[in-house]
């Protein structure tokens, strides 16, 4: 079943006197459960296509569906809905909030929803947390964490609406190669756990082998999907 369909997806950004053509006509089929890896050189269109299944951009023509919904045919508080109830978002810069704790960051999203106690807040956070494996440091700020301990922070951030699909940018770029490889299990396990769909960008070779499928991006255009498992 289609929780992501992309059909002759196009996005331009006008710059100066001229046109960026940053989408060219992207189709794309992606599963429910998938473990999707986007990958491409700099520039090639990768976060365009993040931000198009997040609903945080809007394309310039083409037919988008997200769980089954006409993105096109949504007004803006259905779209923040649809980013706050079924979309997780993991950044490689984290984006934690400096001035709140690792509990605190992670029930901020929850806040936002307006549907629990504060009792329900704190134990959905505290069981997301002890998931991820960060208890020990739930007390602590982002700038007393280290970087991997960071992006599990944002990874139990994402996860703690139980989202449909969780889209993640670069996840491991600011990460060394070992913690980057944690990261990685970790998403996958919560995958595998969970069907919770990931789609997520790379430049690193080594998330490859987590993936089940990997779709090639270049000049915007999706040049090859190559199913690996």
């Amino acid at each position: 079943m289609s929780i992501v369909l992309l059909k002759d997806v196009r996005k331009d950004y006008p710059l100066g006197k001229t046109t960026v053509h940053a989408l060219q006509g992207v189709e794309l089929d992606i599963s429910t459960g998938s473990f999707i890896s986007i990958v491409g050189p700099s520039g090639s269109g990768k976060t365009t296509l993040l931000n198009i299944i997040g609903c945080v951009d809007q394309a310039t023509t083409g037919s988008i569906t997200i769980d089954d919904q006409d993105v096109s045919r949504m007004t803006d508080n259905q779209l923040t809905d649809l980013r706050l109830f079924k979309i997780g978002f993991i950044f490689q810069s984290f984006n934690l909030i400096p001035v709140l704790n690792v509990l605190e960051n992670v029930e901020f999203p929850l806040l936002l929803m307006k549907k629990y106690t504060s009792k329900e807040i704190r134990k959905k956070a505290e069981e997301m947390i002890e998931h991820v494996r960060i208890t020990e440091q739930i007390s602590q700020r982002p700038s007393e964490l280290s970087g991997g301990q960071r992006q599990r922070v944002a990874i139990a951030r994402a996860l703690v609406t139980s989202p449909r699909i969780v889209l993640a940018d670069e996840p491991t770029a600011n990460l060394d190669s070992e913690t980057g490889a944690q990261i990685l299990s970790l998403m996958k396990r919560i995958n595998e756990q969970n069907n919770v769909t990931f789609i997520f960008s790379t430049h690193d070779p080594d998330v490859l082998k987590y993936a089940n499928d990997v779709i090639k991006i270049r000049d915007g255009k999706v040049i090859e999907r190559i199913k690996c498992q």
